[in-house]
């Protein structure tokens, strides 16, 4: 893949109304993202996708949405007022600020800055650490007392309710409980459009188990969480594990596997599976000074599960699909854009389009089968242009159908079905349009 890619596609997300700069009119806030219709569609058919493989189709996981606020004991407990921070270094050339860890290193105590390709010596810029969680306060006064962050994920807010889960589920190990939420990191360097943002979206779990079934359920997982992107249409090609090197591991963890995506700018992350042991639930115990051991009802046995925990950004992976789905093709003299997105993932599932808009019959026709296909498929109807653009505009958003009414239609009653994968049309009868359409959903919404 080539940058050339990544400029075309987000050039799609702005022209389609997937994705605009956030406060664009005043110049915009650097990689602070809206997302617009198109690409909320997306974005909520991704977390359907994810909670229905991880909640509604299982026995063993329980779904939560915790506080974006937490008391800030939480993350003292956690770990992240003292050790959530990168280690950073001034440029003195550019005035720019950088993680060391990304720099390229020339020598011992030399790197490549970035920016402007000066060489930054840390005998002069000594790195320092930044703390990456946003403050804010609570209350009409801003002092200590008040002090809280905005959670940097969205896994504390599980643990700080995993008795509540036991009081009121009584779930037996294994279980798990899944949460989608906003978190919050003051990234240093952010970037790569989506990819890399202060505020961003989580599809977490967090999975209790026996210390000795950890091992195993870890390896599930880590083959659960790959499979669910090639089942949604992520070439194979194009995404890869990576078990984590010993140097790597955070400070809780026993083991993890990043699941890596080949982005136009390279192999990067889209989720992590890590083996967190019973690490947090300790530490929140010897904080709160609440007891969050499990106890075996069967065994009459008490302690602290090992816990699982696989963790995908969701706007990394609106990014991935969206990257995956782009293809260009020729088409007689013209070039078709279109985003073969997987079923389940397209924003739009169909579109009805009057052939000739100034044919007040041909309208009112088009706009009657789209308002009752609504009731089963995201549908829109649209009319503003010649059906030649109109078919390329629903290629760009990844609309799986496009549904024609033609003069003919007012004889024959049938309609002109478009495929948006193979362009083949076929006329159906407009009273069996929505079965017709159907079967080719095979349910799907």
């Amino acid at each position: 893949m080539s940058d050339n890619l990544m400029d075309k596609v987000v050039a799609l997300c702005k022209r389609r109304g997937f994705i605009f700069q956030s406060s664009d009119i005043y110049g915009g806030l650097a990689n602070t993202w809206d997302y617009g219709p198109y690409g909320t569609e997306l974005k909520n058919n991704v977390k359907r996708a994810w909670w229905k493989s991880v909640v509604h189709q299982r026995d063993d996981i329980l779904g939560m949405d915790a506080a974006i606020l937490m008391h800030p004991k939480v993350w003292e407990a956690s770990g992240h007022t003292k050790s959530f921070s990168d280690s950073v270094v001034d440029c003195k050339s550019c005035k720019k600020r950088f993680r060391i860890d990304l720099l390229e290193h020339l020598s011992h105590e030399e790197y490549r800055c970035p920016e402007c390709k000066a060489t930054i010596d840390i005998k002069d810029t000594p790195p320092r650490q930044f703390n990456l969680m946003l403050k804010t306060y609570l209350g009409p006064l801003e002092d200590a007392s008040s002090l809280t962050y905005l959670r940097p994920e969205t896994a504390q807010g599980i643990f700080a309710n995993f008795l509540n889960i036991l009081d009121s589920r009584h779930p037996r190990l294994p279980f798990g409980i899944a949460q989608i939420g906003k978190s919050f990191r003051n990234e240093i360097t952010p970037g790569n459009f989506t990819f890399r943002t202060r505020e961003f979206e989580q599809m977490e779990i967090e999975y209790f188990v026996k210390p000795q079934d950890a091992e195993k359920s870890y390896e599930y997982w880590v083959d659960q969480r790959f499979d669910w992107y090639i089942n949604l249409g992520i070439n194979k090609k194009n995404i890869k594990k990576r078990p984590h090197t010993k140097e790597e591991l955070a400070h809780y963890a026993k083991a993890c596997t990043d699941i890596e995506y080949n982005f136009p700018f390279g192999w990067s992350e889209l989720e992590g599976i890590a083996n967190r042991t019973d690490y947090d639930l300790k530490c929140h115990s010897r904080l709160s000074g609440k007891e969050l051991k499990y106890r075996d009802d069967l065994t009459k046995e008490s302690f602290y599960p090992y816990i699982i925990e696989p963790s995908g950004g969701i706007d990394r992976s609106v990014l991935a699909f969206l990257v995956d789905a782009y293809y260009e093709e020729k088409v007689k003299e013209d070039l078709r854009v279109v985003l073969k997105l997987h079923p389940d993932l397209a924003p739009v599932k169909v579109a009805v389009l009057p052939l000739l808009k100034k044919r007040p019959e041909l309208v009112r026709i088009a706009k009657t089968l789209a308002q009752g296909l609504k009731t089963s498929f995201v549908t829109v109807y649209d009319d503003t242009a010649a059906i030649g653009k109109l078919y390329r505009r629903q290629d760009e958003v990844g609309t799986l159908y496009c549904v024609t009414v033609d003069v003919d239609s007012l004889d024959d009653k049938k309609v002109t079905v478009r495929d948006r994968d193979t362009m083949r049309q076929d006329r159906i009868s407009m009273d069996k349009l929505k079965n017709y359409l159907s079967n080719k959903l095979e349910g799907g919404s």
